[in-house]
């Protein structure tokens, strides 16, 4: 019984995860990418300036950047979330 308990909160941690959306953005705003507390990209947006420019390795650059602030602040919801749970005390291994 106390397993199921277990995976019941487990499947319920995973879908809150899920339902967390963070929007990281690069170049003033020129680049944003929305991802999921499951760091699944939900979306991007890229302003026609950003294309028209012409500078395929700027834009590149902009993604990655963008992608990687999104995946920041994901990181950053779960520590918030886990240091509640556990009263703020630092564990090893997570995040």
């Amino acid at each position: 019984m106390k397993n199921m308990q277990q995976i019941m909160n487990q499947a319920q941690k995973i879908k809150q995860m899920g339902e967390m959306t963070v929007e990281g953005s690069s170049g003033g705003g020129m680049v944003s990418i929305k991802m999921n507390g499951l760091k699944q990209v939900l979306g991007v947006k890229i302003e026609p300036d950003a294309v028209t420019s012409g500078d395929l390795e700027m834009l590149q650059d902009l993604i990655v950047a963008a992608f990687n602030e999104a995946a920041r602040k994901v990181d950053e919801e779960l520590s918030g979330q886990i240091g509640n749970l556990t009263g703020g005390l630092k564990i090893p291994g997570l995040f």
